[in-house]
C-alpha cells in the first residue's frame, strides 16, 4: 500500500509528495521514496522519523502497522495536521488514541479507502434496514497469504453496517467462526467467515438469506490503486477541515 499510495500522490494533479517513512531496520530505510513503488528519483529520501513528516505535510496518510497507529494519532493532534488513516487491526486502546486525537486534529479513519466497498457499505447498511430478522446476515472475505489479522477491517465495517439498519449491538450478536457442533443459526445472528490464499487483493461479500430467497451483495478489488485513489480523495477533502472524527462516508456524500 505504500508503494501504490507514493504513485498516486505522484500522479495526482496538485498534490505534492511531502516524504516517506520506514521502520528502523528496513533496507528501503534511507533511500529515495520513489524507489519501492518503481518510479523515478524524487530526490526525498525515506527517513525513521513520522514526526518529521507530520512537520512538513499539509495531510499525512497512514497504512502502516497498528503499533504505530496512537503514536501517529499523537502527532497529528500535537502538530494540527490533517490524517488519514487507513490501518486495520487495530486494538481498543489505539482506537481510542485515534478518537482523542480528533479533538485537535481533522482525521478521515477508515477500514477501506474504495469508493466501491463504502459504496457497499452504504448499501449493506440500506438493505440490512429493509430486511427483517428472517433474513440471516453473512460476511465473507478472501485476501492473500500474508494479511496478518482476520477477519478484515472491511469485513467487521460491513457487519456493522448490518447491525446499524436492523438497529442491533453488534457486539452481542456477531459470530466469528463457527466449527464443530455449534447447534441451530441463532436469529439475528451475523457470520463472518475470512478465507485467504494467493495474491487476492480483497473480495467481501454480504449474504442475506432467508427461507425462500437470497440477496448477495459483493466487491472485488483488482488493484491496491483504488484504495490509495480513494485516500487521495481523502486527502483533497480533509484538509482545512474542522477537527472532528470522518469516514469514507464524509468523503462520499454517503451519509444516510
Amino acid at each position: 500500500m505504500g508503494q501504490a499510495l507514493v504513485r498516486a500522490v505522484v500522479d495526482a494533479p496538485g498534490a505534492d509528495l511531502a516524504g516517506g517513512t520506514e521502520v528502523e531496520g528496513s533496507p528501503w530505510l534511507g533511500g529515495d521514496v520513489g524507489e519501492p513503488a518503481g518510479l523515478s528519483t524524487t530526490g526525498l529520501a525515506i527517513g525513521p522519523s513520522p514526526e518529521e513528516l507530520f512537520k512538513v505535510s499539509d495531510v499525512v496518510l497512514d497504512f502502516t502497522a497498528p503499533a504505530a497507529l496512537a503514536e501517529h494519532a499523537r502527532l497529528a493532534a500535537a502538530t494540527g495536521k490533517a490524517y488519514v488513516v487507513g490501518t486495520t487491526g487495530s486494538t481498543a486502546d489505539q482506537d481510542r488514541a485515534v478518537l482523542a486525537a480528533a479533538k485537535r486534529a481533522a482525521i478521515v479513519r477508515s477500514a477501506n479507502m474504495s469508493v466501491g466497498v463504502n459504496l457497499l457499505i452504504a448499501l449493506t447498511r440500506r438493505a440490512a434496514k429493509a430486511l427483517d430478522l428472517n433474513f440471516d446476515a453473512e460476511v465473507l472475505e478472501m485476501h492473500h497469504r500474508h494479511k496478518v489479522d482476520a477477519p478484515s477491517g472491511t469485513a467487521k465495517a460491513l457487519g456493522h453496517a448490518i447491525a446499524e439498519g436492523r438497529n442491533q449491538a453488534h457486539d452481542k450478536v456477531a459470530v466469528w467462526s463457527r466449527a464443530g457442533v455449534t447447534g441451530e443459526r441463532r436469529r439475528g445472528e451475523i457470520g463472518y467467515a475470512a478465507l485467504r490464499g494467493g495474491m487476492v487483493v480483497g473480495d467481501h461479500s454480504v449474504i442475506f438469506a432467508s427461507e425462500r430467497e437470497r440477496i448477495e451483495l459483493t466487491h472485488r478489488a483488482a488493484s491496491r490503486d483504488i484504495f490509495a485513489e480513494g485516500a487521495i480523495a481523502a486527502a483533497r477533502w480533509v484538509r482545512g477541515k474542522p477537527p472532528g472524527l470522518y469516514g469514507m462516508a464524509d468523503v462520499l456524500g454517503l451519509k444516510d
